[in-house]
């Protein structure tokens, strides 16, 4: 049964930076579209960076392109995900997923998600 455990959410300052990162155990990331996904209360989650996994081509919601950096360590079968120039926007609970298909994954019908990391940004 594969596992994502997410970690490196926290509270920081507008103009911030977070990493975070989602390993995984009985998934091989590198078999498999890895992204991340905000969550915020009343609001449905949404796609903020996907890795697919054939390919290595990264895609970004417009709200972080420029901002965030997805990539992932297959040696420690990790993803993470570089979030620099933080704004209050960015707070939400994120969440990580593994999905076999990238087309599954921005559908949100990813196999595996992980519990989240909440990210706070304060201005």
């Amino acid at each position: 049964q594969g596992q994502l455990v997410e970690s490196g959410g926290a509270s920081v300052q507008a103009g911030g930076s977070l990493r975070l990162s989602c390993k995984a155990s009985g998934v091989t990331f590198s078999r498999y579209s890895g992204g991340w996904f905000r969550q915020v209360p009343g609001k449905e989650r949404e796609a903020v960076a996907t890795l697919h996994s054939l390919t290595g081509t990264t895609h970004y919601a417009d709200s972080v392109k420029g901002r965030f950096t997805i990539s992932r360590d297959n040696d420690k079968n990790t993803i993470f995900l570089q979030m620099d120039g933080l704004r209050p926007e960015d707070t939400g609970m994120y969440y990580c997923a593994a999905a076999s298909a990238w087309v599954e994954l921005v559908r949100k019908r990813a196999q595996y998600w992980g519990q989240g990391t909440q990210v706070t940004v304060s201005s």
